[in-house]
């Protein structure tokens, strides 16, 4: 087995400076060769052309979309990518403190558990994605700064769209309504253990203590994983995040 050659990237993050990684046989082998198949398909098509990626939390969804669109534009026989978060059609925050959700018996607020499924505008977002499909719209975005939702924020205009998010494949109503409306779809799986170190360790990099990462993820992250794991839906194309951040198509 070949030793792999990693290579670093300089990119922005959230509006941070980032360092990142990839395999450069996964660059030259998976995310090249899709770019090529979606820039093949979009010219058949002729029009817009929208693309899923489905994945669970701490796979690096966002991140893998800018390098991806970083990638489609150093190379010209590629066409443009837009990435496009699903963060931006969570109900916003005095939504979520004022709607409740019954979870194991216990009414419960949905901004204890925003996230799941249940704290998205599904309709909204089936909404904007048609009028994408259709024409030049703006797209809502989610700010980490404020941790809520900035309607009308980015401007949606590139010949193919790339939506990441955790739940757009979701086999479950109204989320199934989604999936006609993509071109093409992939989703990336990762192993339960391996997800829920990466989400602890972004928990207490994010200031919180080991106790306090390990209590959020058995209330919140622990269940959109294994939501995910039994959900997730059919993809034209899958991918296995490995131990070490690698993608393998499967």
């Amino acid at each position: 087995m070949h030793e792999k050659r990693w290579r670093s990237y300089a990119m922005t993050v959230n509006g941070l400076p980032q360092k990142i990684r990839y395999n450069e046989a996964t660059v030259e082998g998976l995310f090249l060769p899709l770019l090529h198949r979606l820039a093949a398909l979009q010219a058949e098509k002729g029009g817009r052309l929208l693309v899923f990626l489905a994945a669970p939390p701490a796979t690096g969804k966002s991140t893998l979309l800018l390098f991806l669109e970083q990638l489609a534009r150093q190379h010209e026989e590629l066409t443009r990518v837009q990435p496009l978060g699903m963060d931006g059609f969570h109900h916003p925050n005095r939504y979520l403190e004022t709607h409740t959700i019954l979870r194991d018996g216990v009414e419960i607020p949905l901004k204890s558990i925003k996230g799941a499924p249940e704290t998205f505008d599904v309709s909204e977002l089936a909404a904007k994605l048609r009028a994408a499909k259709n024409g030049r719209t703006l797209f809502p975005v989610y700010d980490r700064r404020i941790h809520d939702v900035v309607a009308d924020a980015l401007t949606v205009d590139a010949p193919i769209l790339f939506v990441e998010g955790n739940w757009l494949l979701l086999d479950e109503e109204p989320w199934r309504g989604l999936r006609p409306l993509a071109d093409y779809s992939v989703r990336i799986d990762a192993s339960a253990a391996f997800l829920r170190d990466r989400l602890i360790a972004r928990k207490v990099q994010g200031g919180c203590s080991e106790a306090e990462a390990l209590t959020f993820y058995e209330m919140s992250d622990a269940r959109n994983v294994e939501r995910f794991a039994a959900h997730a839906g059919a993809a034209d194309e899958i991918w296995r995040m490995e131990p070490d951040g690698d993608f393998v198509r499967v």
